[in-house]
C-alpha cells in the first residue's frame, strides 16, 4: 500500500501582506509573501504568485492540494464592519459606500476566487476552502512551529474579526483561548494612528515610529492615555468616539491636533522634536500594555514559555523588555508575525486542530523550531544567476571554492565595502536573515549614514541590526537567549559603549553620533536589534561571520534587507542585480559568483548608452 500525504495550502490576503504557505503532513515546506512575487510592497491581493511559488517549492500540483485554509472568517469581518459603521452614524456613510462593494466582491468571494485560482493552475476539483478565525491563525502560527510542548500564547494586532488581542494556553495540538480584547479597543490601531500622525504610512511605517522613539521623551503620554487608557493586565480602553478608527477625517480633528501638539506631519515635512516625542509616548504605552498582557498570560496559564504573533509582536523593543522583565523563562516570536505569517498559522491550525493530527513532542526548549530558520521561499540555481547576469550584460567571477569566496568577501567587508549577499532560499517575513541581505562592517562610524542615504534611500535616523555569531552574542549584548529572527532588541554591553561629550539638539544630527565600538548597529539609546546566527541555522552566513571575526576580532556584521526604500526584499538574481546597481554597492555575491561594483555601474552606463 502506498502511503498518502496530506497537503494543506494556507492563504492570507485582502487586507495587507498577502501570503501563501504549504504544509505537508504537518511540516511547513514553503511560505512566500505575495509582495516578493508582484514587487508591490505589502501587496494585499489574492496571492497568485505566492501560491504558484509555494506549490512549486513543495513539489505538488494544484490537483494534489487536499485542503485550503484561509486566515479569517469573511462573514464575521463583514458583520463587524457593518456594526461599527452603524455606530458611527452619518459619519460612517462615506466609508460605507466606498468599502462595502469591495468587501462583498473580495472578502465574501474569497472561497470562489481561491478555487478558481487552483483550477487555473490545473486542479480539476479544488477542495472547499475552510476558514480559521484571524487570531486563531495568529496563535497557531505562534505556537505550533515553536520549540515548546506547551506555552502561553499572546496575539496582538490591529484587528481580526472582533478580537484585537488574545491570551491562550497551548498544549500539543490544542490552543485554548482564555481572554480576548475586542474592537474598538486595539493597541495595534492606536500605534498605527500615531504612525500616521507622525507622517508615516500605516501598516508600513510602524518600524519607523519604533526607531524614532528613542530620540524623544514621552511628554505626550498623558495625552495618549486620554485617548487610549491602559487598564492593567494588558487591557486598553479606547475612546472610539474621538479616535474614529478607519475614518480619515480623524486626522483633521482640531481637538486631536491640540492634544497632540499640532496637526499631523505631512510625509515630505522635516522631523522635529514633536514627532520624536509622540513616537516615544506611543512606544512607552505599547510597552506598558504588552508587558501587562504578558504578565496576565503568565497569571492565567502558569506556563514558563510564551509564544507571540500578530503585527504588534514585531515590536522588538517591547519583546526585549518582555524577555528581560517578564515572568517567562523563554520567548518565541513567529518570524512572520503579521498577517503574512497567518497563512502558515491557518494551515497548521487546520492540520492540528481541524484534522486532529498529533504534534511531535518538543521536550527540549532549546531545540530548533519548525520554521526552518525562516528560509522558506524560493532559491536560485546557477543557471538562474547566469541568465540574470547575461541579461544585464555582466559576467561575474566564479569563486574557486567556498573558502576563497568567504576570504574574499570578509576582506572586502573589513575594507569598508558594502556587499549585496544573495544565497539559498529566500526568507519569509519582514527581516532579511542572511540570504537576501546587504552586509557591512559595523565598526565604521560613517556607515550608518552612508547606508541609509546612499544605498537604502531611507531616513537617516533608522537603525541597522547586527548579525552576530551566537556564541559571542553575550559578550557584546545584554542577551542570554537566542534571537535568530531579529525580533528582540537588547542593550549593548557597557564595556563596548562610548562616552558622548555633546548630544546634538537636532534629531538627525543625533543619529550620526557614535554610541559604541560597533556604531553602525548601535541605536541612539545604546541598544541593538540582534540576530544570533549558528552554523546549524545558516552554515554559509555563519562561516562568513566567523571569517570576518578571524580578520577583525569582531564577530558580527551589519545585516539589513536587500532592497531599496519602498520596495520589497529581492527574490531573484535579476532583482538583486538591479538593486545592487541602483544602490551603488561595492560587491554583489550571487551564490558562488562575485560581481564587482564597478562592473555593475559600467553595465548600467552601457545600457543607458544603448537606450539613448
Amino acid at each position: 500500500m502506498v502511503a498518502t500525504r496530506t497537503v494543506i495550502l494556507g492563504v492570507s490576503c485582502d487586507y495587507h501582506d498577502a501570503a501563501a504557505a504549504v504544509v505537508v503532513d504537518g511540516v511547513v515546506v514553503a511560505a512566500v509573501e505575495e509582495e516578493r512575487c508582484s514587487r508591490v510592497k505589502h501587496d494585499a491581493r489574492l496571492p497568485v504568485g505566492a501560491v504558484e511559488a509555494c506549490l512549486e517549492l513543495a513539489g505538488v500540483g494544484a490537483d494534489q492540494v487536499d485542503h485550503v485554509a484561509f486566515y479569517e472568517k469573511p462573514l464575521t469581518v463583514l458583520a463587524r464592519y457593518l456594526a461599527s459603521r452603524q455606530r458611527s452614524g452619518p459619519r460612517g456613510a462615506r466609508s460605507f459606500r466606498h468599502d462595502v462593494p469591495t468587501l462583498i466582491s473580495t472578502n465574501l468571494m474569497v472561497g470562489y476566487r481561491l478555487r478558481r485560482l487552483l483550477r487555473d493552475l490545473g486542479a480539476g476539483r479544488p477542495p472547499v476552502v475552510e476558514y480559521v478565525e484571524h487570531h486563531r491563525s495568529h496563535a497557531a502560527a505562534a505556537f505550533f512551529p515553536s520549540p515548546f510542548d506547551s506555552a502561553a500564547v499572546l496575539t496582538m494586532d490591529g484587528i481580526g474579526e472582533w478580537s484585537t488581542a488574545t491570551v491562550a494556553r497551548a498544549h500539543r495540538n490544542r490552543i485554548e483561548v482564555l481572554e480576548e480584547m475586542r474592537y474598538p479597543h486595539s493597541l495595534g490601531l492606536l500605534y498605527s494612528f500615531v504612525t500616521a500622525w507622525c507622517g508615516f504610512e500605516p501598516n508600513d511605517g510602524e518600524y519607523k515610529l519604533m526607531g524614532l522613539a528613542p530620540y524623544g521623551t514621552p511628554r505626550f503620554r498623558d495625552a495618549l492615555d486620554a485617548l487610549a487608557r491602559p487598564t492593567g493586565a494588558g487591557g486598553l480602553q479606547v475612546d472610539a468616539r474621538r479616535l474614529r478608527w478607519f475614518d480619515p477625517s480623524a486626522l483633521q480633528d482640531p481637538g486631536l491636533a491640540e492634544l497632540l501638539g499640532g496637526p499631523p506631519r505631512t510625509a515630505d515635512a522635516p522631523f522635529g522634536e514633536r514627532e520624536a516625542d509622540l513616537a516615544a509616548s506611543a512606544q512607552a504605552l505599547a510597552e506598558d500594555v504588552m508587558l501587562g498582557a504578558a504578565r496576565r498570560a503568565f497569571e492565567l496559564t502558569d506556563e514558563s514559555s510564551l509564544c507571540m504573533a500578530g503585527g504588534v509582536a514585531l515590536n522588538c523593543v517591547a519583546n526585549g523588555r518582555i524577555l528581560r522583565e517578564g515572568p517567562f523563562d523563554d520567548l518565541w516570536v513567529q518570524p512572520a508575525a503579521g498577517d503574512g505569517g497567518s497563512a502558515v498559522g491557518a494551515a497548521l491550525s487546520l492540520w492540528h486542530e481541524g484534522l486532529d493530527r498529533h504534534r511531535p513532542l518538543r521536550s527540549d526548549r532549546s531545540g530548533p523550531d519548525a520554521m526552518s530558520g525562516g528560509y522558506l521561499g524560493p532559491a536560485a540555481s546557477a543557471a538562474d544567476v547566469a541568465s540574470a547576469l547575461d541579461e544585464a550584460g555582466l559576467t561575474g567571477t566564479a569563486a574557486v571554492d567556498e573558502d576563497a569566496l568567504l576570504t574574499t568577501v570578509a576582506q572586502r567587508l573589513a575594507d569598508g565595502e558594502v556587499v549585496g549577499w544573495f544565497q539559498g532560499r529566500a526568507e519569509f517575513g519582514p527581516r532579511a536573515l542572511g540570504n537576501r541581505s546587504i552586509l557591512a562592517d559595523p565598526r565604521d562610524p560613517t556607515l550608518r549614514t552612508r547606508l541609509n542615504v546612499r544605498v537604502k534611500g531611507r531616513e537617516s535616523f533608522r537603525p541597522f541590526a547586527p548579525a552576530v555569531m551566537a556564541e559571542h552574542a553575550g559578550e557584546w549584548f545584554e542577551l542570554d537567549h537566542a534571537s535568530p529572527y531579529m525580533l528582540v532588541v537588547a542593550p549593548v554591553r557597557a564595556e563596548h559603549l562610548l562616552p558622548v561629550a555633546h548630544e546634538p539638539d537636532d534629531v538627525l544630527a543625533r543619529s550620526a553620533v557614535p554610541r559604541s565600538t560597533v556604531p553602525a548597529c548601535t541605536h541612539v539609546d545604546g541598544s541593538a536589534r540582534v540576530q544570533t546566527v549558528t552554523a546549524e541555522s545558516n552554515p554559509r552566513f555563519y562561516a562568513l561571520l566567523a571569517r570576518f571575526y578571524e580578520l577583525t576580532g569582531c564577530p558580527m556584521l551589519v545585516n539589513t534587507s536587500f532592497n531599496l526604500a519602498g520596495e520589497p526584499i529581492v527574490q531573484t538574481p535579476a532583482q538583486a542585480v538591479r538593486t545592487a546597481r541602483e544602490g551603488g554597492m561595492d560587491l554583489l555575491v550571487l551564490g558562488d559568483t562575485l560581481v564587482e561594483g564597478d562592473d555593475l555601474q559600467r553595465g548600467a552606463d552601457d545600457a543607458h548608452e544603448v537606450v539613448a
